[in-house]
């Protein structure tokens, strides 16, 4: 059984922590990833502005405040230029919430359960409450029967129903496909699981045949499994049916397993797309996270989690210190995310979704035909609008664009702000760029197709 260990491994007083997708340190070869050296972003210590300590007379002088609204313009304006040529990461920036600017001088805070009141009155739990009943209604759960949160990040979603799957089977595996986010493999290793990583299909699906051989192996043992709706790189849906008829076939009852949804950025796409398969709590999962700041848009992280009310009591305990009770990962929760939320599904609703999941969908194409009509290895799931393609020989302009990379491959993540005019920027500069990589027949397009499919590859060989 392939496993993730409960600590990192020592090996000649270094530290290998083997089962993260996202680094990979090995003792012998420094920081690589399948053989290729993984390349990190600056020392932010060499950019960091340092606080200092008010002149006596600055109260007079106002030097102090001078700075520092000097350095906020300077700072607005750089995050105007990045958002300009942000592609690589599925965070909506397109959102306007000025009307909430009068909420900010309050700290509110929605420590505990979200359906408990605490002694602490400024929160928004009206508002949480509000937003939570939408979701159920989304995933076909009644009120009665679930309970859930607004998390601080997606990864928090995770690390709540896969904590949830863990109090439900104490002694059970947790199954993932290698193309699962990292905060998967991060919560095996704060919960000291037993991990089995199950292989994909080219497009980034888990390859059930491959989870049921591991299944077998471990009959003894019940499964808790994670389900994704749009992986991390290639934005691949894996198929919640297939996965729960390939349980049932190799033995596993309902009674028998656990499954965690996480659907990060398409959990909440999807619902929109005509003839996508569902996700719903009237199939057998446990639990569907999704996060807040990328499909929807929001100005700090934030996500939803939603589980069975049954599972929850395992969890739950009462803090007299807040006259609620606890089930949360964290303690104090941030009130003014539920609020934020609960305005932008109010403003947009149904019909505003699937016109920006419309939007989405058909800009994606668009990228990625242009791409393989430029001679670029790329691919799109049909279900995603997540498009992979070579990744690009300059890291300057990796950054420029804010790309998300992976061995040999990088993808853009086509989101509501997205516009054509921008793709149309960013093709015609790697166009220009790829000439003057290539002008030297000794250097040559990667071949792709061990990541995107033959059929995808336009490299010398499958072109």
């Amino acid at each position: 059984m392939e496993a993730v260990d409960a600590l990192p491994v020592h090996l000649n007083g270094k530290v290998a922590v083997e089962d993260f997708d996202l680094m990979v340190v090995e003792a012998e070869n420094g920081n690589k990833q399948n053989g290729r050296e993984i390349v990190l972003g600056r020392n932010v210590h060499t950019t960091c502005l340092e606080v200092t300590e008010p002149e006596a007379n600055d109260e007079f002088t106002g030097d102090k405040e001078a700075y520092m609204a000097s350095v906020l313009a300077r700072y607005r304006k750089n995050l105007m230029e990045r958002t300009q040529h942000h592609l690589g990461y599925p965070y909506n920036l397109d959102f306007d919430y000025g009307a909430l600017g009068q909420l900010q001088h309050f700290s509110i805070n929605n420590l505990g359960d979200p359906f408990i009141e605490s002694n602490y009155g400024v929160h928004s739990r009206q508002f949480e409450v509000g937003v939570l009943d939408w979701f159920a209604r989304l995933w076909e759960i009644e009120k009665s029967e679930y309970w859930g949160y607004i998390t601080n990040c997606g990864t928090e979603g995770n690390l709540h129903g896969i904590l949830v799957g863990r109090e439900v089977f104490p002694d059970g595996i947790l199954y993932a496909s290698r193309d699962s986010h990292y905060s998967v493999f991060k919560a095996a290793r704060m919960y000291r699981m037993d991990c089995v990583k199950v292989d994909c299909l080219v497009s980034g699906e888990i390859d059930c045949a491959d989870f049921k051989v591991k299944l077998l192996a471990n009959k003894d043992k019940p499964a808790i499994i994670n389900v994704n709706i749009g992986t991390t790189v290639k934005g691949a849906v894996d198929d919640l049916d297939f996965v729960i008829q390939t349980l049932e076939e190799s033995g596993f009852s309902q009674d028998r397993f656990y499954i965690h949804c996480d659907g990060a950025l398409f959990g909440l796409m999807m619902p929109f797309v005509k003839r996508a398969p569902k996700v719903t709590f009237q199939k057998p999962i446990g639990s569907v996270s999704v996060s807040g700041h990328k499909f929807m848009g929001c100005p700090m992280p934030c996500g939803v989690q939603l589980t069975r009310m049954k599972h929850i009591n395992v969890l739950s305990s009462n803090v007299e210190y807040l006259a609620s009770r606890d089930a949360t990962i964290m303690g104090s929760r941030n009130g003014h995310a539920p609020i934020f939320l609960w305005y932008t599904l109010n403003r947009k609703g149904y019909k505003g979704f699937q016109k920006e999941v419309q939007k989405c969908l058909r800009n994606a194409y668009y990228l990625k035909d242009r791409l393989r009509d430029a001679g670029i290895s790329a691919m799109l799931n049909e279900l995603s609008s997540t498009v992979v393609f070579e990744r690009p020989i300059d890291e300057d302009f990796v950054r420029r664009w804010q790309l998300a990379c992976q061995g040999n491959i990088a993808h853009v993540v086509v989101m509501p702000n997205v516009t054509i005019e921008k793709l149309d920027d960013f093709l015609n500069e790697l166009v220009e760029k790829r000439s003057t990589w290539y002008q030297d027949e000794k250097v040559r397009p990667p071949c792709i197709a061990a990541d995107i499919g033959s059929q995808n590859c336009s490299c010398a060989l499958h072109k």
